[in-house]
């Protein structure tokens, strides 16, 4: 009679580790997501969000690489990793089961578990041996003991199953929590730049010379001589703008050839002025404006403008974060600012103009860019570098082809090309009423459903058809989120773009690009200097 009952169980108990495994299988997998997730959600909390990070990933990354390490199938750090979640599975069953004994040997030994995984991936250095196999044995033994106790199948599956999807829940919140800090950290001011523009802004008041500077500035003949190559920069980031500035210049042939023409908003005018007119730019010719000023821009006749002083728009970026849903870099207050629009009406900003190079204030011109001013454009009105050489970057990632508008006058394959450095003919602008195409489709997407927030969809329906595709050295992006851009790619161009939230100026900067900006800063500067021990 025992052996008959014993000959019984053989068959439950194989049926019931296969279970077992499979289930322990898919909850290894969501335990190792989430570990990823919250090690680095902790790493911004103890450090502050993100100031840190990138720096020791970087330090990390020339010595040992941790993701690695834990994937492989022969490292002591994947089989602790497994052998820690596959505990953390019976920890739970045999707390429901009330073998809280058994609960706490395995918890332990979790504990012991996690401080070598933590230690290894905070020193970068790999797991030994000899740190590995007495947690590995003891882990294996009680992992025996607990499938050894022959828990109710379906118990077991049932309570696995809830404790996995609570796992990815976890996993999805640590990840939009991590990506809220990311973004509140990019959005800050530095210290050291609102010292900065205080101190400016004290110069620009106690000091007429710059005054007179400014003045004599604003009626040179310079500004609207077509045979000189004209520069347009928009931002509110007085130490960015100098960065594009000073590069561009001192990358030229012929810097007293270069005409910067600089608008910025109505708190950052007097520093602005101030900076560019204390400073000297191997006799390049500068002139600085108040976006306050054009009082052309208003309701009446630009949509945007309309669009962003709507309750509605202040609500969807400085209201309470939405969730996943919401495309955290659209919450950047940056986009309600009119300066990231004024792109679309440079034509009339500088209505003498026939050719202008535009510059986003995060990119740093690497060489002359004189030639660009010669290309042949085709009769188009914009030269852009193309960005599809992922699939991501075609047209159906930034605009709604599910709306009959779009689908039926657009390709969804079509390449997108990219913002930050443009080639804009402004005769041919004139000639196909770009601006107007610009207006059109702000007034169709009032409501939000062709696209959602930022200045490229609406650019690249308004330049549709109307783009020249420049060679791929000319624009170099995703400093500010990429780490792995090849070097050799970033020194061929001559122009790299920090678009992203790491910014140079901040803290959370990528490490092993951030020289390529500092070293057109000037470092000499006496406010500078103040503003960075203080």
């Amino acid at each position: 009679m025992r052996r008959r009952a014993a000959e019984f169980r053989r068959p439950v108990r194989r049926r019931f580790s296969h279970w077992i495994w499979l289930l322990l299988g898919a909850f290894s997998l969501a335990g190792l997501v989430l570990f990823f997730v919250q090690y680095n959600h902790s790493e911004d909390r103890v450090h502050h969000p993100l100031l840190e990070r990138n720096a020791k990933v970087e330090h990390f990354a020339k010595r040992y690489n941790f993701t690695e390490e834990i994937l492989s199938a022969t490292s002591f750090s994947r089989q602790l990793a497994e052998q820690m979640v596959l505990a953390k599975a019976y920890v739970i069953i045999a707390k429901e089961h009330n073998n809280l004994h058994l609960a706490w040997e395995l918890s332990s030994k979790i504990r012991s578990c996690q401080l070598l995984l933590s230690k290894a991936a905070m020193t970068g250095e790999p797991v030994t041996m000899e740190e590995a196999e007495p947690i590995i044995k003891s882990l294996s033994s009680l992992i025996f003991k607990a499938q050894d106790v022959h828990y109710d199948i379906a118990t077991t599956i049932a309570t696995m199953k809830s404790h996995i999807q609570a796992l990815e829940e976890r996993a999805n919140t640590a990840t939009i929590q991590s990506t809220v800090f990311a973004q509140i950290s990019a959005e800050a001011l530095p210290k050291s730049l609102h010292c900065l523009n205080v101190k400016l802004m004290a110069d620009w008041l106690k000091m007429p010379s710059l005054q007179k500077l400014s003045h004599e500035s604003r009626i040179s003949p310079r500004l609207t001589d077509n045979n000189l190559n004209h520069f347009c920069i928009f931002s509110d980031n007085v130490l960015a703008t100098s960065v594009v500035v000073n590069s561009t210049v001192m990358n030229a042939d012929h810097p007293k050839q270069l005409v910067f023409h600089i608008v910025t908003d109505g708190i950052n005018y007097g520093a602005m002025q101030a900076w560019f007119f204390s400073n000297d730019f191997k006799g390049a010719t500068l002139e600085v404006q108040n976006i306050e000023k054009f009082h052309w821009l208003n309701e009446s006749y630009s949509p945007i403008v309309k669009q962003l002083r709507i309750p509605e728009s202040r609500a969807f970026y400085f209201g309470p974060y939405q969730g996943a849903n919401v495309e955290p870099k659209l919450q950047n207050p940056k986009f309600l600012s009119l300066l990231n629009h004024l792109r679309f009406y440079i034509p009339e900003i500088y209505p003498l103009l026939e050719k202008v190079v535009f510059l986003d204030d995060d990119v740093v011109v690497q060489k002359d860019l004189t030639p660009l001013f010669s290309l042949d454009l085709h009769g188009n009105v914009n030269g852009a570098v193309e960005t599809c050489l992922e699939a991501f970057h075609r047209y159906y990632k930034y605009l709604n082809f599910s709306n009959s508008i779009i689908s039926s006058k657009f390709d969804p394959q079509a390449c997108g090309w990219a913002l930050g450095m443009n080639v804009f003919d402004l005769v041919a602008w004139r000639k196909a009423n770009v601006t107007a195409r610009y207006h059109y489709w702000q007034e169709q997407n009032a409501d939000g459903t062709l696209w959602k927030l930022g200045t490229l969809p609406p650019a690249l329906l308004s330049f549709y058809g109307l783009t020249e595709p420049l060679d791929r050295r000319w624009h170099v992006l995703g400093l500010g989120y990429d780490l792995n851009i090849d070097n050799r790619l970033i020194e061929s161009a001559a122009v790299i773009h920090f678009n992203g939230n790491m910014k140079p100026w901040l803290k959370l900067a990528i490490g092993r690009y951030k020289p390529l900006w500092h070293k057109y800063k000037n470092q000499s500067h006496p406010h500078l200097q103040d503003c960075a021990a203080g």
